[in-house]
Order: C-alpha cells, then structure tokens, then sequence
C-alpha cells in the first residue's frame, strides 16, 4: 500500500514525465498555445499583467511533445521564461544579456582602385533593411547586438556577403571586384542606385561614366552635360549652345557644383564642349526638384559633380586622340593606401587645320584638372580639388576673346566616432572674359569671384533618423566689365562700371527620419541670407521707378535720377533673409511600387541679366540689391514608381508644379551690353512651370536603355510698375524663353559581342519660343520691322539621329595597354535644325526674307581610346 501511495504521490508531482500534448492546430500566440496545453493536460499557467497574451510566438511548435520538451523549445527563443512549479507553468520576462544596447556598423566601401563608391548597397539579412553609401563610399547604420549577415553589392560588380557579431562598434572595408558580365550595362537611375523604392528622395537623377561615354555625340567627345539632355525634364537652346534648361527654368538658375565648388561657365567654344572632361569625371547627381536643405542658391537645380578621386595601388594612365582634341588622365599613389593624385589635361587642336588652310582665324580650348587625397589617420582625411580651363577665340586683326573658369577646393574630413561625421571645406571659384577689338583699340574685361567655407555634420542618431546639418559663407566680388583704350588712336574713352561686392551665409538642417518600412521622410529647413556692401553710388528715383514708361511712344524709357546714395567700402546697401522649408515623402504600397512627393522653397541671389536665349561667354552675374530682389521658388512634385520582372524594368513618372517670384525680365529695346544702371531697362515680374516627365528604364540584358518624354509648359508675366503701364506683352502670361512643350528622347545601347557594341539616341523637342515681325512699315523708303508679342512665335521642331560603334579589339585583355575606337555620326538623316531665324531684305531683289542658321547637319567623328 505504501508503495502505491507513494507512486500515486510521484505520477501527481511529476506529471510532465507521463503527459505528452499534441498540437493541433498549431499554436500562433501565447493565448493559443496556454488554452491548448490546459485542455490536454492538468498543468495551469501564472503570469503578470506586464505578459502579453496576444504575442506572436518566437517559434514555430509543431506534432506531439512532452511537456518538458514544450518548455526547452519556448525558452530557447523567446522574450519569456517558462518554468514549472508543481502542476503551475510560471511565465516570466526573461533577462536579455544587455537590453536593447545598439551598436553602429560603418565603413567604406570601394572598387578595385580604391576609389569610392558611391550608392554602393548594403543589406542587412536579418532586419531586412539597408543604406547607401555616400559620395565619398561610407556608409554608417545602427543596429540591436546580435549576429548579422552583410551583404553589399553595386551594379556592375561582384556582391560580398560577409558574417559579423555586432557586440561593439565595427568597421567595415569591403572592395568590390568587377563583374565581366555586367560592366557594360547602361543604367540610368533617379535614385543612385537601380532601384530606390523606399528612398524620400525624388526629381533626381544620376550618371556615371559609362553611361555617358556610351551616348553618341557631335565631335565625338563624349560630354556630360549634353548626356543630361537625354533625361527628362532636360533641355537646352539648341545644337552647339551653352547651358541647360531644367524643368523651363534658366540656365543661370542652375547650380552648377564641382566637388563642391560654384562653376559660373559651363562651356567651352561656346558652347560646343562642357568643362566636363568625362575621364575625370566619376559620377553626377542633377536635383531637379526635391532638393536637400545643404543646397541653395538657385531656384531651377542643381548639378552636383564629383571628380575620380585617383587610385592609391597603382599608376596608371587613361586617354583618346578624337578629329578636333585630345585628352590624357594619370593618377596613381601617393604613397599606397593612404594617398592618392589624379591629373587631367584636355586640348583641341581646330586652330591648326585652320593655318593649314591658310586662315587666320584660331579657335580652341585647353583645361586642366587634378584631385589630391590623403588620409592621416583612421578619423582624418583631407582633399584637394582644382580646375583651370581657358578658351582663345581670334579673328584675323578683327578681335580677340580669351575667357575661363579656374577654381580650387580644400577639405578636411574627420570622424568624431561611428555616429559623427563633418566635412569642412575652404574654396575659391573665379570667371574671367577678355575681349580685345583691334579695329577700335579697346579691351574689354569682366570678372566675378568668389571665395566660400562649409562646414558639414552628418549625425547618426539611429537606424530610423539621421541628421545633415551644416552652414556656409561665400564672398562675392563681381567686375561687371571695365572699358580701357589700348593706344591714343582708340576713339573711346576709359570705363570702369560699378563694381558690386555681396556676402551670402546660411544655415541648414535636413533630417532623414524612417516612420515605418513603408514611410520614409526627409524634412529640412535652409535659412539663408544676403548682404550687398558698398563701395557704390546708387541713384535714386521718383516713385522708386527706375523704368518709366512713355504712352505717346508706347516705349519704355530710362527714369531720371533723382538723386544718388553714396554708400563707402563695408557699408550695406541692402540686406534679405529667407526661410526655405524642404520636405520629401516616399511610400511604398509594396516591395515594387511606392508614391512620393517633395515640396522645396528656395531663394537666388545672384541672376544673369541676358536678351539671349542662350548664355554667352559676355553674360555677367549680378546681386540682388534696391532695385532686383532675389528670386523665390515654391514647389511641388508627385511622383509613382514602379519595378518589373525582378528589376529589370523600371517605370518613373513625376508631375510638377514651379511658382516663382521677383523674375526680371528686360522692357523692349533694352541696352544690356556695358550698362551701369541697368535696373533702368528691367521689370519685376514672376514665372510658372508645370508639366508630367515620365522616364521607362530596360536595365539589364544585351540590350538596355531608356525611353523619357516630358510635356511641359513654362510661362513669365511682367507686368508694369502702374496700372497704366503695359509692361511685357500687355501685363498678360507670355512663353519664357526656355518653354519646350514636348520633349522626347530613346537611348538604346546593343552588346553584340565581347568586341562590338552600339548605341543610338533619338532627340525631338519643340521649337524654342521667339519673336518675329508680325509686319513691317516704310520710313523714308527703309523697312521697319514691327514685331509680335514676345514670345509668340517658335523655331521649327528640332530633332536628330545619332548612332555610334564601339570596337575593342582585346575585350580579354586586363593588363598592359587596353584600347577602343568609337565610330559615330552625328545627325545620320542630316537635319538642317534652326538654331534662329534672321529676317533680312535682300539687297538682290528688295524683297523681304527669313534665313535660317543651322550649325551642324551630318557629323561623322572617330575618336581612339585608350589606358595603361
């Protein structure tokens, strides 16, 4: 009896060892798993009120288990303990080893030359989540203590995956091989990298080098400027011109960056190359809208351009002999894996067929880059950038033009820890143009410089918020053009306008802040100022008019002065400060397909005042000051984007709106050209631009490129000073100068073997807006043209065909002397586009006549390029 009590005592004590519990159905939560094991068995559960019954279990529980076997499998992974005490099952907070510690994973991630890479991804298995890196290839993200799997990938080349166990902060150097596979691929993205779903960031787009040098183009030169015209939104004012336009702005509404630094000319020979060399260029961004706080100054875009930052393992040498220039690149150690130097040349050589030829004339250009980097320690690095670029345009003992652009950049980077990154930066940026006229013995000259300090924070906070924050000072000092005669036989007499002198600071913080996996933010704010100092004489005027307008003539007229401010060296002669919020959403509705949108204010201090359609190497910047207020952008952008068939395709379409403040524009008839009030020829005004771009991707394959269309329409209204006064185009909306209602553009680029590769771009836009003479009238028997409304007219619709080859006769060859040839033809179908229309009477026949000017038709070009 005693031994059955006793076996009876043990099977009540011990109960676990004899009841087993199947579970069926499966158990999700502890409220479903707690009634299951009450039902099958005698066992009860104890708990606190901090437990929470409806917690998804760590683990999946399937078929029949022991109640010991139950317990062991939840208390290996769970934020419980499971206990038994007598026939009660006790449910308590397990202790985690160091409770919500967060550690920072950063690094830098780069090709094999040791040159960074920027958008470079890096994925983390476990959380499914990622960064990007940065222009300079770090990257810095937070993460729970544990063990984690790595991996980092860059189109084009080999994925790493690499295990690490986050228990302290660790630092990441990973370099990544090229993938023989996928290094020709052309892949244009808005984001910077193939595809950014989740990313805030909106309007932008990015090139690197190897989709630029893919684009057949005019002389064979592959440019990166004259790339952007294949994206939408993009458009110039026509072949062989300066500048861009971007969503119906300006082009010196653009801010134009090169590692940083202001560039005030985009263009040599006027227009027909960039001051890009595209060897020495490594990537660059256009912000099209939806622009981050650190950037300022213009209210159209920005092109921020990085230069190669040189190879710190090996010496070596990249170049190409083209029909009218050649160019030559060489960078290598400074001293190994801590310093590097990169150096640049580029030269034409047009002016020696002209002397061939027996002409006297003479055009061509030369420019020079380099970059210098090295690192002190493992929280020190400091760069230099620099660029010298002239351009000599000599017409027989007519005249002369020598103009250019020379700048230099000094930074120093340092790491306070894993978290704080800053970047401060000295720089000095100048244009220069020289015009000398033999025939009347003068020179002219004309300059603006600028010298400027930032000073950037990039702050990790967490994984889900990350701040930018950073200010920034440039001094302006701006000759507007001085009139001096070379000999006493000049009829014209020394001149000197006004020089102007400004100071423009700021501030900026951008917060880039994950709400969820599907909501991303970036929000900011940019408050910038802006003070015009003296030395200057300012007039005065009656009314505060400088522009008068006259209604027996129905012109406008330069005011009288009424009196003039003399305002001494250092003294303000006006000030300004503005608030710009920035803010920029994305969500995704799932892995593929997200919305975004962005809303960015913006002020411009500094305008080109220009009659021309395009810029010319003659325009001078000017501030704001009494009488030009600075410019004020507000807007707006929505956007869908969409991935296909594993990212293969790829679908972006954004619809925009562009309100402006305070555009000048010039009354008709206005003198522009040497004129030292020129506020007595300009009318405030505003400007709108809206429009829908849509850009369809093929990223991958044998065949890959991009299809982009924008309609669009830009729009300025002048109206004048009084209700009485007409202003421009009777006070009603006319075209701005750089409308484009449609504007298409296909690239498609062809692998056909290791050796042969081909690639073609089909531009078409509508014609840019003109003025022509609607009639004219006869005085004293001498035609007067009498002309339009501004505006009102167009150029013929301007399209072309441009195919290239591309032939490398060793593709295998990694070693040693590596070469290619491209062969293109530049507007195959030989159209003769109008870059303007000039209205003339022919001295033959009386009879009144158009003629259209057309710079290029059928261009063939071969260019050899090589690198060793």
């Amino acid at each position: 009896m005693k031994q059955l009590l006793f076996l009876l005592f043990l099977m009540g004590y011990f109960p676990m060892k004899a009841q087993t519990i199947q579970m069926e159905p499966i158990p999700k939560t502890l409220t479903e798993l707690i009634s299951l094991v009450e039902d099958q068995t005698s066992y009860s559960f104890a708990y606190s009120n901090s437990v929470h019954l409806d917690q998804t279990l760590g683990t999946s529980i399937l078929g029949s288990l022991s109640v010991e076997e139950l317990l062991n499998r939840l208390n290996k992974n769970n934020s419980y303990k499971y206990e038994l005490v007598g026939n009660t099952i006790t449910i308590k907070q397990a202790k985690l080893p160091n409770p919500q510690r967060t550690y920072t994973l950063s690094g830098t991630i780069t090709d094999p030359e040791n040159a960074p890479l920027m958008g470079a991804n890096i994925y983390v298995e476990e959380t499914g989540t990622g960064i990007s890196t940065d222009k300079n290839g770090k990257f810095s993200i937070q993460l729970l203590a544990g063990s984690y799997t790595i991996i980092v990938s860059y189109m084009g080349f080999i994925s790493q995956k690499h295990k690490i166990n986050l228990e302290k902060n660790i630092t990441l150097q990973a370099s990544l091989e090229e993938d023989g596979e996928s290094l020709e691929e052309v892949i244009i993205t808005q984001n910077s990298k193939a595809v950014d779903i989740k990313k805030p960031q909106m309007s932008m787009n990015t090139l690197t080098m190897e989709d630029i040098k893919q684009l057949p183009v005019a002389m064979g030169e592959p440019d990166p400027l004259k790339s952007l015209l294949t994206l939408p939104g993009v458009t110039n004012a026509g072949e062989a011109s300066s500048g861009f336009n971007v969503r119906g702005g300006a082009a010196d509404q653009n801010l134009i960056l090169l590692d940083g630094t202001p560039i005030y000319s985009d263009s040599h020979m006027f227009g027909f190359f960039s001051v890009f060399n595209a060897d020495i260029v490594n990537n660059l961004e256009l912000y099209k809208g939806g622009i981050p706080s650190r950037f300022g100054g213009r209210v159209s875009s920005v092109l921020d351009v990085h230069q190669h930052t040189g190879n710190d393992q090996n010496y070596k040498a990249t170049g190409s002999i083209g029909l009218i220039s050649s160019k030559l690149m060489v960078e290598g150690p400074i001293q190994k894996e801590k310093g590097s130097f990169m150096i640049g040349g580029r030269t034409s050589y047009a002016h020696l067929f002209l002397k061939l030829a027996d002409n006297d004339n003479s055009v061509q250009f030369y420019d020079l880059n380099t970059r210098l980097n090295y690192r002190l320690d493992k929280k020190n690095a400091i760069s230099f950038s620099g660029y010298h670029g002239n351009d000599l345009f000599d017409i027989g003992d007519s005249f002369s033009i020598i103009y250019g652009n020379t700048m230099g950049n000094f930074k120093w980077e340092h790491r306070f820890n894993e978290d704080l990154l800053t970047h401060l930066s000295l720089f000095y940026s100048d244009y220069k143009f020289n015009l000398n006229l033999d025939t009347q013995s003068f020179e002219w000259k004309s300059a603006i410089k600028s010298y400027g300090l930032t000073y950037d924070w990039k702050h990790y906070l967490s994984e889900a918020i990350q701040l930018d924050y950073g200010a920034e000072a440039i001094y302006y000092d701006i000759n507007p053009g001085k009139l001096a005669p070379k000999d006493e036989s000049s009829s014209l007499n020394f001149k000197q306008l006004d020089k102007k002198y400004a100071l423009e600071p700021s501030l900026y913080l951008d917060v880039n802040h994950k709400i969820s996996e599907e909501i991303n933010l970036r929000y900011g704010l940019r408050y910038s100022m802006f003070f015009r100092y003296g030395p200057q004489n300012i007039n005065t005027y009656a009314n505060n008019h400088p522009a008068v307008y006259n209604p027996t003539f129905n012109i406008y007229e330069e005011a009288i002065p009424t009196g003039s401010i003399d305002y001494k060296s250092g003294e303000v002669i006006k000030s300004f400060g503005n608030f710009e919020p920035r803010a920029a959403l994305s969500f995704a509705l799932n892995e593929t397909t997200s919305l975004k949108a962005s809303y960015n204010r913006m002020a411009q201090y500094m305008h080109i005042i220009s009659n021309s359609q395009s810029p010319t190497p003659l325009n001078m910047w000017t501030p704001s000051g009494p009488f030009i207020k600075p410019q004020i952008l507000d807007q707006y952008a929505l956007g869908y984007f969409k991935n296909f068939s594993n990212k293969k395709y790829s679908l972006e379409t954004e619809v925009f709106y562009k309100n402006i403040k305070n555009r000048v524009d010039y009354v008709d008839g206005a003198d522009l050209i040497g004129n030292n009030n020129l506020e007595q020829v300009l009318l405030n005004g505003k400007a709108r631009a809206y429009g829908l771009e849509f850009l369809f991707r093929k990223n991958t394959g044998t065949l890959t490129g991009w299809l982009s269309y924008t309609l669009s329409r830009a729009e300025q209204r002048t109206q004048g000073n009084t209700a009485e006064d007409p202003g421009v185009a009777q006070g009603e909306w006319y075209l701005s100068p750089y409308d484009k209602l449609h504007n298409l553009s296909m690239v498609a680029n062809y692998e056909h073997t290791d050796k042969w590769s081909f690639s073609a771009n089909f531009s078409l836009q509508s014609g840019q807006p003109v003025t022509y003479p609607n009639g004219y009238y006869e005085i004293g028997g001498i035609p007067i043209p009498n002309y339009s409304n501004r505006n009102e007219n167009r150029l013929p619709t301007y399209h072309h065909l441009d195919i290239a080859a591309t032939y490398t006769p060793k593709p295998n060859k990694n070693k040693g002397w590596q070469s290619y040839w491209i062969f293109s033809i530049y507007n195959v179908y030989n159209q003769k586009n109008a870059a303007s229309v000039r209205f003339t009477t022919n001295e033959d026949t009386g009879v009144n006549e158009a003629r259209r000017l057309s710079i290029f038709g059928i261009l063939p070009s071969v260019s050899y390029n090589f690198k060793f």
